[in-house]
């Protein structure tokens, strides 16, 4: 029986004057936006559902943010 697939992490990145939340590899978006804020607001919690990473792209298409809610490949270490 095969395992569940890893889910694949959510860009938010400009296309076409509009703003896209896509999952990583997908050609289509899931939804698109007017704002780059909406387009996060859409794609934060679906990272957050399905634990994994979410990466906020700027209008350039460079990543300006990035936040995990999965398995971290570099979790905090504690600061004892």
């Amino acid at each position: 029986m095969a395992g569940k697939a890893e889910p694949k992490p959510v860009h938010v990145v400009p296309r076409d004057g509009q703003w896209a939340v896509t999952r990583e590899g997908n050609q289509r978006a899931s939804s698109l936006h007017p704002t780059q804020a909406d387009a996060e607001k859409a794609g934060r919690p679906a990272a957050r559902v399905d634990q994994t990473e979410f990466y906020l792209h700027g209008s350039d298409g460079q990543i300006r943010k990035r936040d995990s809610y999965g398995n971290d490949p570099n979790p905090p270490r504690d600061a004892r």
